[in-house]
């Protein structure tokens, strides 16, 4: 799942605005010390930025 090199360095988590993180199907926050650590999905190479689509950390 590449993004566009640009469009990762632009895109921030929508609940705690921190960086995001790419992973095989997903958009992780990269939060530290916060309980955000949301996990946003990409369908068809389009990232879902919706809270409440997001998968809660484990």
């Amino acid at each position: 799942m590449p993004l566009e090199a640009g469009l990762l360095e632009i895109l921030a988590c929508p609940a705690c605005h921190a960086p995001l993180k790419e992973t095989d199907t997903e958009l992780v926050c990269t939060a530290n010390g916060t309980d955000c650590g949301l996990a946003y999905p990409v369908r068809d190479g389009i990232p879902v930025l919706l809270v409440d689509e997001a998968r809660r950390p484990a």
